[in-house]
């Protein structure tokens, strides 16, 4: 199979080009380099099925990449990912979010791709009324990055209307693992993994209570395969384990994984943050036959010591 990854040099983009190399696929990965980077390519690099193309998918050469390429499955992840910088400057976030999928489905249809996977984002639900939240809940945008990932998901109902075009929406929650990187707005699996190792303060917002759903990213990955084949059109599923995890427990599972002190600081809360987020995978478990497979201690173990592989880099 040939697929096309949107975002394939970013932290879950190129942990799929690698599971998708490692399946025996053939992988072109697009990526602008904007927060990718090209060492988490650097094995996809030495794989003869692997293809580079340094492009931003709002560029008419993203169309005729489609049309030169054929692929036959799009996972599209490339995005602008900050809630932050959406609201400080939306007219950027839509013009990525919205008018770079856009693009992607235009070079899906002219390369004659029988389907694209779609990166969508739990902030489409907004403050949801219950918790863990289906994945047939209702959207409730509060960010101007929330209404941009809505947006693309009715692009993609739009295209299979009028092209026939196959989608499948995955829903992601806390994605960690490693090749997250801790600048920026980054998990905050890995802005406490890079301190903690390097002795620098931790701080915790508000009381520590909380909650978030984490999900390693080789899930993840599998969950993107998964859906690469004819399961799930038309459907939008939660990737996710369903499991609230506290920040304070997450400071202290990671402190152990780390060796170091379980002693954070506190800050009050930041306005906006939610109280509580966990969604509802139970749906994926028939319509995609995938389940996450990753404790959340493993996975929390397998970070770290790729955390400290690369200190040493």
């Amino acid at each position: 199979m040939r697929v096309l990854v949107t975002g394939g040099a970013g932290f879950i983009g190129s942990t799929l080009v690698d599971r998708l190399l490692a399946d025996g696929h053939e992988v072109l990965a697009v990526d602008d380099f904007s927060s990718g980077g090209r060492a988490n390519l650097a094995s996809a690099l030495e794989n003869d099925r692997f293809h580079l193309r340094e492009l931003d998918i709002r560029a008419p050469a993203m169309i005729e990449l489609g049309a030169e390429w054929r692929p036959e499955v799009v996972c599209h992840l490339a995005a602008q990912i900050s809630v932050r910088k959406s609201v400080a400057d939306p007219v950027h976030d839509a013009r990525v979010n919205v008018e770079g999928t856009a693009s992607v489905l235009a070079a899906a249809r002219e390369g004659g791709s029988r389907k694209v996977v779609f990166a969508s984002s739990v902030a489409v639900y907004g403050r949801p009324p219950a918790i863990p939240v289906p994945g047939d809940a209702p959207a409730d945008p509060r960010s101007p990055y929330a209404a941009s990932k809505l947006s693309g998901e009715t692009y993609l109902a739009t295209f299979h209307a009028l092209y026939g075009l196959q989608y499948t929406t995955l829903v992601l929650s806390n994605v960690y693992g490693p090749r997250q990187s801790p600048d920026g707005e980054a998990g905050v699996v890995a802005i406490f993994t890079d301190a903690l190792i390097n002795g620098v303060p931790t701080v915790l917002y508000g009381d520590g209570t909380q909650t978030r759903d984490y999900v390693y990213v080789e899930d993840v990955a599998d969950g993107f395969v998964r859906a690469c084949g004819g399961d799930g059109n038309g459907r939008r599923f939660n990737l996710g384990t369903g499991i609230q995890t506290t920040d304070r427990r997450l400071h202290s599972l990671i402190a152990d994984a780390v060796g170091a002190q379980d002693k954070p600081g506190f800050a009050p809360p930041r306005p906006g943050d939610l109280p509580a987020m966990a969604v509802d995978p139970v749906p994926a478990y028939d319509g995609l036959s995938w389940q996450p497979a990753t404790d959340l201690a493993s996975g929390l173990r397998a970070t770290v010591a790729w955390a400290r592989e690369s200190c040493r880099r």
